[in-house]
């Protein structure tokens, strides 16, 4: 069956660094496009960075641009977000998702807290 497993989460301190994981199995990953979510408590979801099928175009939000990095290994069907620089904004439940076709996926999420 299908599943998407987020890892990598945990507490740290601002202006530290995590990598969260999101191995995939049970569908075709190398033609899925993949994004990195998160919704911290009262608010809404925010779609934090999206990678194309190759890896050929990444996108990132606003609120983390020049500090959230996606990327992907289709051979290991994992995608990753490297996150520095972390402020306490960013705590948050990180759910990973796939787009195959019209298809869509969900993991379950990986708790991210930053603060000292």
């Amino acid at each position: 069956q299908v599943q998407l497993v987020e890892s990598g989460g945990g507490l740290v301190q601002p202006g530290g660094s995590l990598r969260l994981s999101c191995a995939a199995s049970g569908f075709t990953f190398s033609s899925s496009t993949m994004s990195w979510y998160r919704q911290a408590p009262g608010k809404e979801r925010e779609l934090v960075a999206t990678i194309t099928s190759t890896g050929g175009t990444t996108n990132v939000a606003d609120s983390v641009k020049g500090r959230f990095t996606i990327s992907r290994d289709n051979a290991k069907n994992t995608v990753y977000l490297q996150m520095n620089s972390l402020k306490p904004e960013d705590t948050a439940v990180y759910r990973c998702r796939a787009l195959n076709k019209f298809l869509i996926y969900w993991g379950q999420g990986t708790q991210v807290t930053v603060s000292s």
